[in-house]
């Protein structure tokens, strides 16, 4: 299996999912993936859970704090985005028409964050790695493998991750119609973006995490017997794959790909 001990910067490097339930979340996703975990105490915030695969780090998990409840923010997961230093990407978004959300903060040893939202209001994390570097497992059945920028304006959200990031773009066409942006750090596609209006439903902006899955089509069925939803059938993807768009119990939307071989 592909081990993974770092990221490049500009690369997508962890995901984690703020959810009202963990226990449930343990149990949807162990039986969804496979993934096992570990918890670690956080104080008075509960637990971080750790999922993992073959002892390799692949995800994690945490209870929505009070404040996100507060403000009526549902279970979600978030992307990270591995970067050198969390401070100048900080003093960087407001200039690019961003906000900081979450200022520059130490998480213990493991690394430096900083949470943002682009000129759209789709949320977004970064991260300087120390002792945690991220995702130890990559490309195999159960790990993350692309995410995926839902915008009502995309020439906006190109401008700002492009000069945020220092990523390039190639651009094919979409499904669901116009354009597909792919972005990339030099020659490697890490994420990709596609025009949220064009879609059926009031879709909010944001990322949504893709994992790599062995059949696509019985992932799906397994979500809806573990009590999950599907938001999109499964659907083939040109030179790409299958996949298709699912939440979990809680409401925690994303998406399945089994990649063509």
């Amino acid at each position: 299996m592909p081990n993974v001990d770092g990221h490049q910067p500009g690369a997508f490097c962890w995901v984690e999912l703020a959810t009202l339930d963990v226990a449930a979340a343990k149990k949807f996703y162990g039986a969804l993936f496979g993934w096992k975990f570990a918890d670690f105490p956080m104080g008075e915030f509960g637990e971080y859970t750790i999922f993992r695969i073959n002892d390799r780090d692949v995800a994690a998990a945490y209870p929505m704090m009070p404040d996100q409840r507060a403000q009526g923010i549902p279970p979600n997961w978030m992307s990270y985005v591995s970067v050198e230093s969390a401070d100048d990407i900080a003093g960087k978004v407001p200039t690019l028409g961003g906000n900081v959300i979450a200022p520059p903060m130490d998480v213990f040893d493991m690394g430096r964050m900083v949470v943002l939202s682009d000129p759209t209001g789709a949320v977004l994390s970064v991260w300087q790695p120390k002792s945690h570097k991220g995702f130890g497992l990559t490309a195999e059945p159960g790990t993350f493998c692309w995410s995926e920028l839902w915008t009502p304006d995309t020439a906006k959200a190109k401008t700002f991750h492009t000069s945020l990031f220092g990523w390039n773009t190639d651009v094919m066409p979409a499904m669901s119609g116009g354009d597909y942006t792919i972005f990339k750090t030099g020659d490697t596609g890490v994420g990709g973006m596609l025009e949220s209006t064009r879609v059926p439903g009031n879709i909010p902006p944001h990322w949504l995490p893709y994992y790599a899955v062995s059949d696509c089509d019985a992932t799906v069925e397994k979500c809806k017997a573990e009590g999950g939803k599907v938001h999109m059938t499964p659907v083939e993807i040109p030179n790409v794959g299958r996949f298709a768009a699912l939440a979990d119990p809680q409401g925690a939307a994303f998406a399945v790909l089994t990649p063509k071989m």
